[in-house]
């Protein structure tokens, strides 16, 4: 059923006039699926409305932070109260040390934390604390492994800039890509051999440990401990960047769900409860490096904003105290995994699901895995972008590119679930045609 787009349109090509691309994140142009993106008007629990009136569930979640669903009562009550009482004060608040005392309380790794503005700002400042802890200046990050837009990041990177076919960006200088040293996930040979070459430079190993930027990658059993051995052996740190993981896939994230502790830990998206937040923590001698206690420099004026603590508080505090909250949600995202893997042996399609707790993406490939950068670059993106294109046409929103995950909520409901199912086997009932 071919819905009415047009006043996305007309916004669309207005935007374009006055933003670049007309978006203010690259993949949100749908660049990779063909057509312009919808202009979103409203978000309710796992339904959101464009502005042509069009309902769809979602499967994107603000990629990710709104593990809740969409305008959570309790969020919202949240930030009604709080800015009541001003929005900004670029001064403490008693909020941020409840905030700190939670994530403390939650997350494994972390004995301090100090909340930015992002998760790119999150990771880049826990880079700078590295390099400032070991006195070295190296980094040895994943091809496919997404940690936002600084420099340091964009050398081999996942997420938009994959799908966009920028795997490298115009701007980074010789010299940072020489201090980035690139490595293959899942591969720990060759981690090992650029710590034989040039551990005494390395700082720090930055590792999505869930892979979700370039698809949904799960490591492979003994990676995470392998890199832990390494790091260890070789003076370095291990930063786990949990943007995606953290308080996704259990209340302490990925180093819970996976027993691997790291040094460092860099959060975002669900502890901003949909509000731009972003945090990074890890042991005590590290963070006291921090200025004003340490050396290392790092600030911002709206670091620790009233709005965004209050709406990240009531977002973990719900995940802290609501029981059989991760199991339910696994209930859920396992549905999916079978249902779509019933799709593809009914059609005959090629095609691998990955999945880790409530992240899943759905490769369309003749391989019979994907565990690697490499595999998941061999995926068909035209079969997807048709995928895409005929989900969205029956009321199914997912990510405008074959290289991110699909997130589930507690807002998905079982009929969500099994709506998505059957518009999923539809979709690929066409692509035979």
């Amino acid at each position: 059923m071919k819905r009415n787009h047009e006043n996305s349109q007309d916004v669309f090509a207005n935007a374009k006039k006055v933003i670049p691309g007309g978006v203010n994140s690259p993949v949100r142009a749908f660049k990779s699926v063909g057509i312009n993106p919808i202009v979103i008007e409203s978000g309710k629990g796992s339904i959101i409305k464009d502005i042509d009136g069009n309902e769809y569930v979602d499967f994107v979640s603000s990629w990710g932070p709104l593990i809740l669903g969409h305008a959570n009562n309790a969020i919202l009550e949240a930030i009604q109260e709080t800015a009541q009482k001003g929005t900004s004060f670029g001064a403490p608040t008693i909020l941020e040390t409840k905030m700190a005392e939670l994530i403390v309380e939650m997350v494994p790794s972390i004995e301090k934390v100090r909340m930015v503005n992002s998760g790119t700002e999150a990771t880049m400042s826990a880079l700078r604390l590295a390099r400032g802890y070991t006195k070295r200046e190296c980094i040895v990050k994943f091809k496919g492994n997404y940690h936002g837009h600084a420099d340091s990041f964009l050398i081999k990177a996942g997420s938009g800039a994959i799908t966009l076919g920028l795997p490298d960006s115009p701007g980074v200088t010789s010299a940072t890509a020489q201090d980035t040293l690139v490595a293959d996930y899942n591969n720990l040979q060759s981690v090992e051999r650029l710590f034989k070459e040039h551990g005494s430079q390395i700082a720090a190993i930055i590792v999505e440990p869930v892979a979700a930027n370039m698809g949904v990658v799960p490591p492979q059993k003994g990676f995470l401990e392998g890199l832990r051995k390494l790091a260890d052996g070789y003076g370095s740190l291990l930063i786990f960047d949990e943007v995606i993981t953290g308080f996704r896939l259990a209340k302490g994230g990925a180093q819970e769900y996976f027993g691997v502790i790291p040094d460092l830990t860099t959060l975002g998206k669900i502890i901003g409860g949909g509000l731009p937040v972003g945090a990074y923590g890890g042991k005590r001698e590290i963070m006291d490096m921090l200025a004003p206690d340490g050396p290392v420099y790092q600030a911002g004026t709206l670091s620790g904003n009233p709005l965004a603590m209050a709406a990240g508080l009531a977002m973990l505090k719900i995940l802290n105290e609501t029981p059989y909250f991760y199991e339910e949600l696994e209930s859920n995202a396992a549905r999916l995994e079978t249902g779509l893997r019933a799709n593809l042996d009914k059609t005959g399609i090629k095609g691998i699901v990955n999945r880790v707790g409530s992240l899943l993406t759905l490769f369309f490939t003749k391989k019979t895995q994907v565990t690697s950068f490499d595999e998941a670059m061999e995926s068909d993106i035209e079969q997807y972008a048709h995928y895409f294109r005929e989900s969205l046409d029956n009321g199914i929103y997912l990510a405008p590119s074959q290289f991110e995950a699909m997130f589930i909520s507690n807002a998905h409901s079982y009929e969500d679930i099994d709506t998505c199912i059957e518009v999923s086997l539809a979709a690929m009932k066409t692509m035979l045609r």
